[in-house]
């Protein structure tokens, strides 16, 4: 369970961290137009890897959380039918004390 937890919070925290990295990627050039053409190509198709790679990290982040609901889920589930098992077999005692058939 801890392990579940302990990367959940890696990839959640990764994620936030492109969001700061991004902010400091912006560059503006200031010269003749031609250079302005470039660095708007070059900042457009890099602005397009860094997109993809924030959906597929948000895609992972919001996989990665479904797993862990849905295992936290099952464990729930897991401890309610046990203590229900638990109750039944407590019920059977009672009850063969009752009838006298175990003392």
């Amino acid at each position: 369970m801890i392990k579940i937890i302990d990367r959940t919070s890696l990839l959640f925290l990764s994620s936030f961290s492109v969001l700061f990295i991004t902010g400091l990627a912006d560059t503006s050039a200031t010269s003749n137009s031609s250079d302005q053409k470039d660095s708007s190509k070059k900042s457009s198709g890099g602005s397009t890897w860094l997109e993809v790679l924030l959906i597929c990290l948000g895609l992972v982040a919001v996989g990665a959380f479904s797993v862990f609901l849905f295992k936290l889920w099952q464990r729930k589930k897991r401890e309610e039918q046990h203590a229900r098992l638990l109750r039944l077999f407590e019920q059977d005692d009672e009850l063969e004390v009752e009838l006298g058939i175990r003392d």
